[in-house]
């Protein structure tokens, strides 16, 4: 994995070049032979939402996308243990729970990711390829 996604991403939110500042991780898959980039699936139910006790994490209908509100949230990391993926990451810095807010719709994870990569697209678009791609090979 070339990290631009994260290198982008650090950038685009913190004004540097430290991966640990970055909204989605890299990881290897040892299993598939495969990088893959963990990061905010803005699901349909997220339980990050249920369990925020300061309700800081909320989902726009409008939409789709799960947003941590840094002004109430309390850095209790309950939103982290909750998300499936452990998605959600205490900043220590701000002191507060962070994670992937799509840029406002241009996110640089995608948009600086030479190999495409991470592509942007609709769940049902996301299904197809997936079930191209692992499904039917």
């Amino acid at each position: 994995g070339c990290l631009f996604c994260q290198i982008a991403c650090a950038y685009r939110h913190f004004r540097e070049f430290n991966l640990e500042k970055s909204h989605l991780k890299i990881q290897f898959d040892e299993k598939a032979n495969e990088f893959e980039a963990i990061y905010c699936q803005h699901c349909d139910e997220p339980l990050c939402v249920a369990v925020c006790p300061k309700e800081a994490i909320t989902k726009d209908e409008a939409t789709g996308l799960v947003r941590i509100n840094p002004m109430r949230c309390i850095g209790c990391k309950t939103c982290t243990v909750a998300c499936p993926l452990s998605v959600p990451w205490f900043n220590p810095d701000y002191r507060v729970a962070m994670k992937c807010d799509f840029c406002d719709g241009d996110p640089w994870c995608a948009k600086f990711c030479s190999p495409q990569a991470i592509r942007v697209a609709t769940r049902r678009e996301a299904w197809e390829f997936n079930k191209k791609y692992y499904l039917e090979a």
